[in-house]
């Protein structure tokens, strides 16, 4: 990738262009190409370049290399809530500092008595992900294998279950100002209201860039792109995989 340079150093210092990683740089779950990193190392000759994610930053780690932290002018794990700017660990935000352990572990008894409850083909391991700034549900368990990962999407697409428990939770929590959102195959994000990946933009907005665009695959309302795919400060990007996401890129900048 391009080594760190100054942002006024790029053609366009005015301009940051961020992105999803889940089937947008990565297919989900998966390691990003060269061809990715590649075009990546010359978008940020022009331009700023950052992603933003709702995994936590190991996470990151594995899909977009261990260099993440230097391949990217900002990296933007859990929408932001860990946050490095030019490899410096900027402010973070605490989930369970916000909610409480009464509350939080009220809504935890809630999801697994909910999950043992679900007649879904298989289960496996780890249906709930604590993370610093939210929690991440998956009703089949992220211990599942690749192969599982796709039979549940493609079992969820037909039957509805995450959007189900999502609707659930809210029916069961409506004291609690949290936000359910739907990504990648198999789980969702849960989350305070306005933690979603608008919070990063609090980060950039410091910079004063007169120009953000996000590339994301998840935007109708309901999935983990949404809310920063649609802000009026942002040019959004819809796409269905790294490749469009390139293909897009060369239009726009190249």
């Amino acid at each position: 990738m391009a080594p760190i340079t100054d942002f006024s150093q790029r053609s366009h210092p005015d301009t940051i262009v961020l992105f999803d990683v889940d089937g947008t740089l990565t297919a989900a779950r998966l390691g990003v190409t060269q061809e990715v990193l590649d075009t990546l190392a010359e978008l940020r000759k022009k331009v700023v370049i950052g992603f933003v994610g709702g995994s936590d930053l190991q996470k990151q780690v594995e899909q977009l290399g261990p260099n993440v932290l230097n391949n990217f002018d900002y990296c933007f794990a859990e929408n932001g809530l860990t946050a490095y700017r030019l490899g410096e660990k900027l402010s973070s935000q605490s989930f369970i500092g916000w909610i409480g352990d009464e509350e939080y572990n009220k809504l935890v008894k809630f999801i697994l008595h909910y999950i043992a409850d679900l007649d879904i083909p298989k289960k496996r391991g780890t249906f709930i992900e604590f993370r610093n700034g939210m929690i991440n549900v998956s009703p089949i368990g992220r211990n599942c294998s690749q192969e599982e990962r796709i039979e549940f999407e493609k079992y969820d697409l037909q039957h509805g279950i995450r959007a189900k428990f999502v609707e659930d939770l809210k029916a069961a929590f409506p004291h609690l100002a949290l936000t359910y959102s739907i990504g990648g195959q198999i789980s969702f994000d849960v989350f305070p209201t306005g933690w979603d990946k608008t919070f990063c933009l609090r980060h950039v907005q410091k910079d004063g860039f007169k120009k953000i665009h996000f590339f994301g695959d998840k935007t109708t309302k309901g999935g983990n792109d949404y809310e920063i795919y649609s802000h009026p400060d942002v040019t959004g990007h819809s796409v269905t995989s790294p490749k469009d996401t390139m293909t897009i890129l060369k239009k726009l900048f190249f």
